[in-house]
Formats: C-alpha cells, sequence, structure tokens
C-alpha cells in the first residue's frame, strides 16, 4: 500500500485523551500497511490564547514575531502525538514545518507554500517511521519563521499530499464531511457524498470553515484525492474529486456563510483611465485581499468605489489606503463592519435562470436588506447586516429544499 497522509484540527487534538484516539486511529492505518504522514494543528483553542497573550502586549504585535509565537503551538502538539505513539509502540519522528521541507513566501501571517523539498520526510518513511508534520508554518527562503494563516494546516496537509504523490490526503474534523450549510446554524443539513472541486473551492471562498480554501486550490490542481471525515467516528465522509456535482437533480447544492466581511467606500476618486488599477495595485501591494467591487458614478469627474475586504484585514486596509491618499487622490474613506457575506452554491445554476431572483425574493421576505451582490456561474452572494445571518442562512437552506430529516451532529463543541 501507498502513502496516506491525514490531517487533524485542533478540537481533534484538544486533549491527551483526544491525542491517544488520534495515535489509535493512525495506528490502525500503519497496521494496514500505508505509510503515514500525519498534519495536526495547534491543540483545542491554543492559538487564540496566544493570539490574546501578544495583544495583552501591543494592539497591532510585529507580524515576524507573531509568526514566531503562533508557530509554537502547532510543535506542542507533534511532539505530544510522536509521544504518544511511542508508547504505543509505534515509532514516529515530529517534524516542524522547516523540517518537513516546506519553503515559503516572504510574507508573515499568509505565506504561500512556493515549494517542498521532501527528502526528510521520504528517509523518515523508509525507516519505517510516521512523520508528524506541524502544519500551518514553513520557512522562507530568508529563513524566516512563516505561517500560512489561519486553516493553513489543510494547505499544508494537502501540498505534503501532493508532494509525496499519496493515495489519499483524510482531513479529520469535527464534523463527518461536507453539508449543505454550517450544522452549527442549520441542525437539518445535509452531508454530502461526494462534491467536485470548483463547488468545493466555491463554498470554502464563501464561508465553509470544513477546508481551507486554498487546500481546495492545490487538491484540484494536482488531482490529490481529498476526503473530509470525523474524528469522533468511523463513518464515511465526503469524497472531493473531479467532474462530480453536488447532488444530481439540484440546483443549489449548498448555502455558506463569512461573518468575517467588512464594506469600504473610497468616495471621490478620480474618474479617470487607471482608477481602479491604482487602487486594487496599492491593496494588493500591501497583501489586502478584496472580494465584492461596486462602482458608481456621480459625476463627469468623480466616482465612488465599494468593495468588501475581510473584517480582520480591515484596520490594515484603512491604514494602507489613507498613507496613500495623497496619491490616489480620493476625498475620504467610509466603512461598516458587522456584515455577513451569504451564499448559495451548485453546479445545477448555469442552466437554471432565476436562481439569483428566488433568493432576493426569500430575502426580501425575511426583510432582510442586501447591501452588495456578487455573482458566477455557480454562486450567488449577498452581503447583509450580521445580526440577520443564521436567519438568512435556515431561510435559504430551506427554501432551496436542502433540509434533511435528520438533525446532524457536531462533536467537540
Amino acid at each position: 500500500m501507498g502513502i496516506v497522509v491525514q490531517k487533524f484540527g485542533g478540537t481533534s487534538v484538544g486533549t491527551i485523551e483526544r491525542i491517544g484516539r488520534v495515535a489509535d486511529r493512525i495506528i490502525s492505518y500503519k497496521e494496514a500497511g500505508h505509510q503515514m504522514v500525519v498534519v495536526v494543528s495547534a491543540m483545542g483553542k491554543s492559538t487564540d490564547v496566544l493570539v490574546d497573550m501578544a495583544k495583552e502586549i501591543s494592539a497591532h504585535p510585529d507580524e515576524r514575531e507573531m509568526d514566531m509565537l503562533l508557530s509554537t503551538g502547532e510543535q506542542v502538539t507533534i511532539s505530544l502525538l510522536s509521544m504518544m505513539l511511542e508508547k504505543k509502540g509505534h515509532r514516529a519522528v515530529s517534524l516542524t514545518g522547516w523540517q518537513a521541507g516546506i519553503t515559503t513566501e516572504s510574507v508573515h501571517g499568509k505565506a504561500r507554500i512556493k515549494h517542498i523539498d521532501n527528502e526528510r520526510m521520504k528517509s523518515e518513511l523508509a525507516e519505517g517511521n510516521i512523520v508528524i508534520v506541524a502544519g500551518f508554518q514553513g520557512i522562507s527562503e530568508e529563513g524566516e519563521i512563516t505561517t500560512l494563516g489561519r486553516g493553513g494546516s489543510d494547505t499544508t496537509a494537502v501540498a505534503l499530499a501532493a508532494s509525496l504523490k499519496a493515495d489519499k490526503c483524510e482531513i479529520f474534523t469535527d464534523v463527518s464531511g461536507v453539508y449543505t450549510a454550517d450544522p452549527r446554524v442549520v441542525p437539518a443539513a445535509q452531508k454530502l457524498d461526494v462534491i467536485s472541486y470548483d463547488e468545493m473551492l466555491e463554498l470554502a471562498n464563501l464561508g465553509a470553515g470544513v477546508l481551507h480554501p486554498r487546500s481546495v486550490e492545490c487538491a484540484k490542481k494536482y488531482g490529490v484525492c481529498l476526503v473530509v471525515r470525523s474524528s469522533f467516528t468511523d463513518e464515511e465522509g465526503t469524497y472531493v474529486q473531479e467532474g462530480i456535482t453536488l447532488e444530481t437533480g439540484r440546483v443549489v447544492s449548498g448555502v455558506a456563510h463569512d461573518e468575517d466581511v467588512a464594506k469600504i467606500t473610497v468616495v471621490g476618486m478620480p474618474a479617470q483611465v487607471g482608477t481602479l488599477s491604482r487602487l486594487f495595485n496599492t491593496l494588493a501591494t500591501h497583501h489586502v485581499n478584496v472580494d465584492i467591487i461596486i462602482q458608481s458614478s456621480y459625476d463627469a469627474k468623480a466616482s465612488n468605489i465599494s468593495f468588501t475586504v475581510a473584517g480582520s484585514d480591515l484596520t490594515h486596509a484603512l491604514q494602507t489606503l489613507e498613507v496613500s491618499r495623497a496619491d490616489l487622490g480620493f476625498d475620504k474613506v467610509e466603512y461598516e463592519e458587522a456584515l455577513t457575506k451569504v451564499s448559495i452554491v451548485g453546479a445545477g445554476m448555469v442552466n437554471n435562470p432565476g436562481v439569483a431572483a428566488e433568493m432576493f425574493r426569500e430575502l426580501a421576505q425575511q426583510e432582510i436588506s442586501i447591501k452588495m451582490v456578487s455573482t458566477s456561474d455557480i454562486k450567488v452572494s449577498c452581503v447583509i447586516a450580521s445580526e440577520y445571518a443564521d436567519r438568512a442562512v435556515r431561510a435559504l437552506h430551506s427554501i432551496f429544499q436542502l433540509d434533511a430529516q435528520e438533525v446532524a451532529v457536531v462533536h467537540g463543541i
């Protein structure tokens, strides 16, 4: 048998007892003849604890030092899991991201993986060791510790699976697979047996927290067989693969929501050729990711440009705009927080006109105002006030006939 890469999230390794259960699961694969590479996150909410400690010192701690701090969470887990496997009679070796050969961009906080030197991992596997790798981290070409952003352990696992040409990559979490909506919000959400890369990528980008978007991008690019499963049961999970629709015969296959949204409006931008290019190049240079964009002109000389960013990026985006105000030539910046992007996704939407209209009609019946809209071939997204998010998700899930008869079970909360 070949290599299997598994990833266990923070909930799955949140206590010593749970680490013991994870070790038992790994051992069952090892004894079945697989070579095992395991990626783990920091235990429980320990990353949040580290962030809170840093913010007790500074509201805006140095990004390099934050990477140095946050990378320690995963190192705790890899050493404890390796000890547990040794105790249970199986040789294991723990590797930090850089020991595993993961080289990233020179960006702190949300670096991308550039390449992986997998020789160390292959050597350890050849010696019969179970390889335990710290997720979420790597090293830049300048020798600096970097992190991949929250949820980056998924990306680590899929990237390692691609590099090692693993048979499959299993992502273990606190739910049994990919659901038609977040089961914490919609207890009647249904688990899907299979989902296409494209639909999963849309759901992940739109706020479905079960998989990190970059991990799905990597899986699609390299054809990695990706499986989402529960750490707490032996239930079959959801397979993410090419060319599979979510549910045959359904127009809408899932509802996602992202509560980390802020809206920025740049007022009085010069109405000139190249204005949009200058504005968004400035934001991109400072690593501010922009989502929905709307331009509105109010006279021949000026226009307003509204766009959304992650709520966590709002302060940085506002600072970037203020510093660049003279060069860009705008009048002022307005912003709005506490927003949520609610989206419907489905490959069946391509050939079914009127889906967006039905979504807008249902939100209107729920007396929910829509602030911004974005569409693609397989999704429609609406930005709304966060106080209405749960109501909107449940209403859309119901109106598009996604409710299941049984209530979904979420472990570990």
